[in-house]
């Protein structure tokens, strides 16, 4: 740093008569008095902070030479000096120091392909800043890579201060915007083990394509770049080969400066495996159940990947022992010669922690006691984090709140685990009025009332009712999640429906109670009890054998057992997890209809990447009557539709009498796979393309399997879930439409 010192002519002939007057009499000068000129917005106070020198104490050379390189650092001046006169026996310093200007006004010009208001949020300099230049500088640096970020890396930015009066000036960042250049190839020299769509994978540039335009990617972005050199050696890393290198990349401009080819050298090196694996520290938990728990095996590549999966493991399983600050460090020895590596997993089990106290906060409307009971670990008990992430996905299932946040506090001190848990509520209560059409119904009104958190006790309650041309429902159901304060889950619903057919009219009239209890974290047991009292009439004189003897009033009683399993990270939109059920309907404890129905489905989440999810799901279906009766029309299977096979009507895959009316199938097969990726994931707007396959049928095995396969969306709205589905019939038979739009309102599957 340069700095400047000036004691003036005067003040230097005074300084050195006082020095030499000092020298004869065997003593430095004393300085008597210090003075700072030249402030103006300033306050002296920050100057004389910075000043060592003292008024009593001998003149330093040294003291005044860091006084001044001080004063310099604080970014206010632009020059300082220091003047000495002869006052009371001693000397007077003067600090006079110039203010830089400050900022009247920030401006950016040149700019077009980005607006000003995200300009300025990247920079720090604002009106009423002193003009420092490395500020100013840094400043530029900040605006030149943000641009960079968005792809234009050419881009030039010079900051110009044009000094005004009254010691002000005015700042311009002077853009001139380079184009925005895009990658058309990533090469790759020295790789012969990993092929080069496998190293791309991993990288975050991607080659401009046909679609980069919605995903907003292929454009140049030199840190992402710089990034990926380092994704490419962790690829490598997790194959074994811990002594690749990988270069930083080389870039090449077309001419038009628009495109970039982008090259990485790499050199791939040998394959390191691991020759053994040691556990050492472990009391608690066996050494044998440790190693149970490890993806990295003996005579495997190395995988730094795997080893810090492993490193996550073990952590939790002591920490689902109590055991919350257990420390694991792995030691890799690699032996060069024998191109293997040793790996130790040194652990530290610490203390056995109980949980303290548990406080919860953010709920306004929703009993502290209603959350309570969905965390599994009460106050005294060992800790568990398995425990306590099952906690967070019963708060979040609920489906009361915005945001659940459950922060585990350590008290080393009391060996004790302080939970913290935070809530944000949102609207439980829900009113749709609206409308649509129809080609069967023609013109629908519908009407939903339901609050999923009556009265702040967890209790669910709903009133709906639809009316249309051909069909009228409306039902009154209620819900209470723990009956008598137990884990029981009891449920009631009341029902009215009609529904005219081309070949007939049915009318019911119903209600149903269920109770369903946890036999485990994640499975349930429930038996249900249901009263139908359904009438057939209005039957065409050409309607089918089988619809006619279906005619007159019919009564229902059936009680079905069942149970669930339920492993979902998300009941909405499911990531990871499944869901497997079974329910098996006996049809005959009293009333005229006399069936059995077995109905298992199981529905499967894998986490393509971070945000992409893929789907299996699958039902099968059997129902047969009982006793001589016949299974109803209404309990049959209906194959086609949003639930089941889309790009199908209900009914068209399965049984039609000879009119072309669906009347169901007594067994059925359905399978569906869904690959889901986000769209705006702000918003919660996802994507989804399928492919479904499924038949409703009376003999053993099904004969005519029907495969739709389409697109369409899902979106967890404000309102709730709204999923919309288009599906192309691939084997359309004469009478139906090759394509079908459905969509819904309500719980994905």
């Amino acid at each position: 740093m340069y700095v400047k010192q000036n004691f003036g002519a005067v003040g230097l002939a005074c300084l050195l008569l006082s020095f030499w007057a000092a020298v004869a009499w065997g003593a430095q000068p004393i300085v008597a008095n210090i003075e700072i000129r030249g402030l103006q917005r300033i306050e002296e106070g920050v100057v004389r902070k910075q000043i060592s020198q003292q008024t009593g104490q001998p003149l330093s050379q040294k003291k005044i030479s860091r006084d001044i390189r001080n004063i310099y650092s604080t970014g206010y001046f632009r020059d300082v000096k220091v003047e000495g006169l002869p006052f009371e026996g001693g000397i007077k310093l003067i600090y006079v120091v110039t203010e830089k200007p400050t900022i009247s006004l920030v401006t950016i010009y040149g700019n077009k392909e980005i607006k000003t208001a995200d300009i300025r949020k990247q920079i720090s300099i604002a009106t009423g800043s002193v003009a420092d230049t490395v500020l100013i500088n840094d400043n530029a640096v900040k605006i030149k890579a943000y641009y960079e970020s968005e792809g234009f890396s050419l881009t030039q930015v010079v900051p110009v201060l044009k000094a005004l009066g009254g010691n002000r000036a005015d700042l311009t960042y002077v853009i001139k915007e380079g184009p925005k250049i895009k990658i058309k190839e990533i090469r790759f020299v020295g790789n012969k083990v990993l092929t080069s769509g496998q190293i791309k994978k991993v990288m975050k540039s991607k080659e401009r394509w046909f679609f980069s335009f919605l995903t907003k990617s292929g454009y140049y972005k030199k840190d992402d770049l710089m990034a990926d050199s380092e994704r490419i050696r962790e690829l490598y890393y997790d194959h074994g080969y811990i002594q690749a290198v990988v270069s930083e990349p080389e870039t090449t401009l077309t001419p038009d400066k628009k495109w970039a080819v982008i090259t990485y050298k790499i050199t791939e090196g040998d394959q390191f495996r691991i020759s053994g694996i040691t556990i050492q520290g472990n009391k608690v938990i066996s050494t044998k159940d440790l190693l149970g728990l490890l993806k990295s095996k003996t005579g495997d590549p190395v995988s730094r990947k795997l080893v810090q999966e492993d490193v996550v493991d073990l952590t939790e399983r002591y920490s689902e022992h109590g055991y919350a600050l257990a420390v694991i460090n792995p030691d890799l020895v690699p032996d060069t010669k024998k191109k293997t590596v040793s790996i130790t997993y040194q652990i530290d089990e610490g203390a056995l922690f109980h949980v303290g106290r548990i406080e919860i906060s953010g709920n306004q409307k929703t009993r502290d006691w209603v959350i309570r009971r969905e965390i599994l670990l009460n106050e005294g008990d060992t800790f568990n984090s398995a425990l306590l992430r099952k906690s967070y996905e019963n708060l979040n299932n609920l489906n009361f709140f915005s945001k659940v946040n459950i922060n585990p506090r350590p008290v080393p001190t009391s060996k004790q685990v302080d939970l913290d848990v935070n809530v944000k509520e949102k609207p439980t209560g829900f009113l749709s009025i609206g409308g649509g059409y129809s080609s069967v119904d023609k013109i629908i009104g519908m009407v939903n009332i339901s609050q999923g958190n009556l009265g702040g006790r967890g209790q669910y309650l709903k009133l709906s009712g639809e009316l249309g041309g051909l069909s009228s429902f409306y039902e009154l159901s209620f819900k209470e999640p723990w009956l008598f304060g137990k884990r029981l889950a009891f449920s009631t619903s009341i029902y009215k429906q009609s529904q005219d057919y081309l070949d007939y009219t049915r009318e019911a009239t119903g209600f149903d109670i269920s109770l369903s209890k946890p036999i485990s974290a994640n499975t349930w047991l429930s038996a249900d009890y249901r009263l139908e009292n359904a009438t057939i009439t209005g039957i065409l004189n050409t309607a089918s054998p089988v619809i006619q003897d279906q005619a007159g009033t019919r009564l229902t009683s059936s009680i079905t057992p069942g149970i669930v399993r339920d492993t979902r990270d998300n009941y909405l939109l499911p990531h990871t997890g499944s869901r497997n059920s079974l329910y098996v309907t006996f049809a005959g404890i009293g009333g005229d209809n006399r069936f059995l129905k077995v109905v298992g489905e199981s529905g499967w989440f894998f986490p393509v990447s971070q945000r992409t999810t893929l789907s299996l799901h699958g039902i099968l279906g059997y129902g047969t009557g009982l006793l001589g009766s016949e299974m109803p029309l209404y309990e049959r299977f209906y194959v086609g539709g949003i639930y089941t096979v889309r790009g199908l009507g209900y009914g068209d895959g399965g049984p039609k009498d000879i009119n072309g009316e669906p009347i169901g199938g007594l067994n059925e097969l359905v399978g569906n796979v869904d690959y889901i990726y986000p769209l705006l994931s702000d918003i919660k707007l996802y994507g989804d393309v399928f492919f479904d396959a499924g038949s409703a049928y009376d003999s053993l095995l099904p004969k005519d399997i029907r495969y739709t396969s389409g697109t369409g969306i899902r979106w967890i709205s404000p309102i709730g879930p709204i999923r919309i589905e288009w599906g192309w019939d691939i084997n359309k038979k004469p009478d139906e439409k090759s394509n079908r739009v459905d969509f819904t309102f309500g719980t994905f599957f």
